[in-house]
């Protein structure tokens, strides 16, 4: 099942889980943690680094004999947030004085790197695209931004009305230089407004090989969609709700490297 509604991948404490296990494949892993005022969460790390990301709300991420603070955010549409990086083969705590949501963006990994604190202010921000196509990237644990061993992640803000991961692209092959194999999860919310009922968008994701993942999904806020290989694109927000998505992508490869090759029926210039 490659389209995960809110709630169908729920697993005691988390509201989506997803990884290795669950999936098939061989890397990548998301968690969505929910807590409550005073609640706190303790987890193993495994073979797998992570990266802790508020959704809502701030936490206290106890983890390598120190306490991280996380001043988080009022959401995921009020720009970027603080995080911490986890190494694999540790014992990790997260705690919420008043509560909220947090992701847990994790990849399978050989190296143990140092616990560290990522700074809201020096996530790089890129606006990407033009017209209906604009959005805004921020590239918290980009390949080239902040040092992980497998895990690539950011996040993504598409206006009301427009499409982003435009042109299609895909990284199901491995071409050096060109193109590197990375599984890939996108995690959504839709922005709320005051009146009306809540907003959706759609998800495309198209073979690239017969038998090949082919996907047209209505998502909601909570819906994960997972791209093992394939076109991924466009993701297409309602009109009057922002979208937000986040990429967790990870691979076999050596490199930690995000290489991709875009569809040739849909490479447009200034679009991308």
């Amino acid at each position: 099942m490659t389209h995960l509604p809110q709630g169908t991948a729920a697993d005691g404490p988390y509201a989506l889980s997803i990884g290795p296990d669950k999936t098939g494949w061989s890397r990548a892993g998301l968690r969505i943690l929910e807590l409550e005022p005073g609640q706190s969460h303790a987890f193993d790390t495994g073979e797998s680094e992570w990266i802790v990301l508020p959704l809502t709300g701030g936490c206290s991420v106890h983890v390598s004999g120190r306490i991280i603070e996380l001043l988080g955010r009022e959401t995921v549409f009020s720009g970027a947030s603080d995080f911490a990086y986890i190494p694999r083969e540790t014992r990790a705590e997260i705690a919420s004085g008043a509560g909220g949501r947090f992701a847990l963006a994790g990849a399978k990994c050989g190296r143990r790197l140092p616990a560290r604190y990522g700074p809201a202010p020096e996530v790089p921000v890129e606006a990407r695209g033009a017209g209906i196509s604009a959005r805004q990237v921020r590239n918290f644990a980009a390949a080239d931004t902040f040092d992980c061993d497998q895990l690539i992640a950011v996040e993504v803000i598409t206006p009301g009305g427009n499409w982003s991961s435009y042109p299609p692209h895909k990284h199901d092959e491995h071409r050096p230089g060109q193109e590197s194999v990375l599984e890939e999860i996108y995690y959504f919310e839709i922005e709320e407004t005051p009146e009306g009922p809540p907003g959706y968008g759609y998800q495309r994701v198209s073979p690239s090989r017969p038998g090949g993942t082919d996907l047209l999904a209505e998502v909601r806020s909570g819906d994960a969609v997972l791209v093992p290989d394939g076109w991924h694109g466009p993701s297409i927000a309602q009109p009057g709700h922002a979208m937000y998505y986040l990429n967790v992508m990870a691979g076999p490869g050596q490199e930690r490297d995000w290489k991709i090759c875009f569809h040739p029926d849909h490479v447009t210039e200034g679009y991308r």
